[in-house]
């Protein structure tokens, strides 16, 4: 028989989980969810699982769903402390990955992975997730915040989210109409987004030696102001051109660039002919191929470059297209009969 003290009592606070912390976290995400809920929310805050009523009007809706994570762009956030940034890249890089199929988000989970509960930190991931949520007007439904000291390092953390929407059946874009000569119209980066983070890290705070802290060369910015800007979500600009039906397919640029994703959605034997010199590449990725001694090949295949969407629209729509998107937005090629991707031209 073992005996054991009074004194010898082992609690889980102990063992690195502190219940009365995570509880305290968990009522002040309460009125987060609260105010990112919406007329088809039909649980609170506490409940097993979350209930989502799906919108009247519809005649055929079907689900879309996506799942990702911000990646290793959290070690930014971790370096130099601020944390109310990756909720919403996670919310609109989720947003875009199911627009590309003509969908609108209804509703959002997240989870919330740490070592040790800090309560502040919690209330800025979820803050930004909430933030997210009420910039693309779509419900966040719940989620969860999992305590795990032997998992994670002092100070960090991982994020991922989930995201449902819906579409009109006979309004899916799923490329099929796409045909040869159809024009692409390339949409803007806010920056990196949320890829190419291990690649920079290294290139911004080991080869060119900067702090977090330091001016970024050629912002008025500093390093980790720079590097958290928030991935755009692409919802509010092209959402009119799919009421229109003007558009036949669409390609979030993400891990991969532009060569590893736009094909992903075009029909089979076909392939797009895109033109380097029709947009102006951002200074951020200027300096990290400059600072890093990257070769132009690798920098389109791991950045985004400055697309961070691109829209497939017939010829005849294309002026339309470019004016109804705005600034940003520019025409970047177009697709041919060859399988593939080929970059042609110079960066202005």
């Amino acid at each position: 028989m073992i005996r054991r003290t009074v004194d010898d009592s082992l609690t889980y606070r102990d063992a690195g989980v502190d219940l009365e912390a995570a509880d305290r976290a968990k009522r002040a995400l309460g009125p987060l969810l609260d105010a990112a809920g919406d007329e088809n929310t039909l649980s609170g805050p506490g409940a097993f699982g979350g209930l989502y009523a799906v919108p009247r009007g519809m005649s055929e809706p079907v689900l879309a769903s996506s799942a990702d994570g911000v990646g290793t762009k959290l070690k930014v956030a971790f370096m130099c402390g601020r944390h109310d940034t990756v909720g919403r890249d996670l919310v609109n890089h989720c947003v875009n990955d199911i627009l590309v199929q003509g969908a609108r988000p209804l509703f959002f989970l997240d989870y919330l992975a740490t070592g040790e509960m800090d309560e502040a930190v919690v209330a800025e991931v979820v803050g930004g997730v909430a933030r997210g949520c009420r910039e693309n007007s779509c419900a966040l439904l719940g989620g969860e915040t999992a305590q795990m000291p032997d998992f994670y390092a002092p100070g960090e953390y991982d994020l991922a989210g989930f995201v449902v929407g819906a579409v009109e059946r006979e309004r899916i874009v799923d490329g099929g109409a796409v045909c040869a000569g159809d024009r692409l119209v390339g949409l803007s980066s806010s920056g990196l987004h949320t890829n190419g983070f291990t690649l920079a890290r290294k290139i911004v705070f080991e080869r060119m030696g900067l702090a977090v802290g330091d001016r970024f060369p050629g912002e008025d910015a500093s390093a980790a102001e720079v590097l958290l800007r928030v991935h755009r979500s692409y919802l509010a600009p092209v959402w009119p051109l799919i009421e229109r039906g003007w558009i036949r397919a669409m390609a979030h640029v993400t891990g991969g660039g532009i060569a590893g994703n736009l094909p992903r959605v075009l029909p089979g034997g076909l392939g797009a002919r895109i033109r380097l010199g029709s947009w102006r590449v951002p200074n951020v990725f200027r300096v990290l191929a400059e600072g890093g001694g990257v070769a132009t090949e690798e920098m389109y295949r791991v950045f985004n470059m400055g697309v961070g969407m691109i829209v497939v629209v017939s010829p005849d729509r294309e002026a339309e297209a470019l004016g109804a998107l705005g600034d940003g937005a520019r025409s970047i090629g177009e697709v041919v009969r060859a399988p593939g991707v080929e970059l042609v031209g110079g960066v202005p």
